[in-house]
């Protein structure tokens, strides 16, 4: 039985949706945001409501479970250098001590190669946990890491950390969100070119889907393909497929006004926040992942191991 956290958000759904298809059997947790019908539905899938704030909710989750994949924490919320500490390492705590004591076989966390800070092709993120990272995104998730292999070791429960490149392809809310954007013309980015790693869609429910299954899978996989390229291009080459203007260019000091504006509007009425500056910190740090242990141990083989590869993907999954 697999268990995967915050399946009713994005990622989460995206999996299992999948996993699903694939006749794995899942339990699905979700906490106020229900499980959209198609899955609450499926034939082979158990609903599992839970609290990762409130540790007595999550034994009865656990029970019977060999493997956890954990996606669930808050998003798109104003200030969240004051939740993120709560949201990501506290409950994720919670999370892992409900996993030890239950004995699951593996915990599966979803991170990013941005944890280790600016990284490059000639001096990539290898799976350090020493780092410091500036944004609160990054600082809170590196917690996690260092909270699941440090306290996994020498227990029933094997520790695996994925950190992905950005994923991209249909249903993907971040890209989904730019274009969006851009069919009305208000996508802009800085100017300053920012390196990146991608990962499609479809290579990413591989990448994990792996992660479950295989054998001898232990520690921290960076998960993406091979071939560098900037935001700034990947946006102007999705607005491209999708027949729009390119993003605007625009001071770095106009993004962060309008992430300003964004969580000051979401505090006032209550509401989300698309944009927060600690969005904006954390997308603006170059980052490139080794993959080579990936590639010989988790997902050997790409679908689309470069951009050009995956374009006439992404045109075809978002229209």
């Amino acid at each position: 039985m697999v268990l995967i956290t915050g399946a009713a958000g994005n990622l989460g759904s995206v999996l299992a949706r999948h996993l699903i298809a694939r006749g794995q059997r899942l339990r699905l947790m979700y906490h106020r945001t229900p499980l959209p019908a198609d899955l609450a539905e499926a034939h082979g899938v158990e609903r599992v409501a839970a609290d990762l704030a409130d540790p007595t909710t999550l034994a009865p989750a656990l029970r019977g479970v060999s493997v956890v994949v954990h996606f669930a924490g808050v998003l798109f919320a104003p200030r969240p250098e004051r939740f993120l500490p709560e949201t990501n390492t506290t409950w994720f705590s919670n999370l892992l001590t409900a996993a030890l004591e239950a004995r699951v076989g593996r915990v599966i966390l979803i991170s990013f190669p941005h944890v280790e800070g600016p990284t490059s092709v000639m001096e990539p993120a290898t799976g350090r946990l020493d780092r410091r990272p500036i944004s609160v995104h990054a600082q809170t998730r590196l917690q996690e890491e260092r909270d699941l292999v440090e306290r996994a070791n020498g227990t029933a429960t094997t520790p695996v950390v994925l950190r992905l490149g950005m994923v991209y392809g249909r249903g993907i809310l971040m890209i989904d969100a730019a274009r969006w954007l851009a069919e009305r013309r208000l996508l802009a980015v800085w100017r300053r070119p920012t390196m990146m790693q991608l990962l499609s869609r479809d290579d990413f429910v591989r990448a994990v889907e792996a992660a479950i299954d295989k054998p001898g899978i232990r520690g921290i996989y960076h998960v993406g393909d091979e071939c560098p390229v900037t935001l700034q291009h990947f946006l102007d080459e999705a607005c491209r497929v999708w027949k729009c203007a390119r993003p605007v260019r625009v001071p770095v000091a106009l993004v962060y006004a309008a992430a300003w504006l964004c969580e000051a509007y979401a505090i006032a009425m209550k509401s989300r926040s698309p944009l927060t500056r600690d969005f904006i910190r954390i997308g603006r740090v170059s980052h490139w992942g080794d993959t080579r242990r990936a590639r010989e141990e988790l997902i050997p083989d790409l679908r689309f191991p470069t951009l050009e590869s995956g374009l006439e993907t992404l045109q075809d999954l978002l229209e």
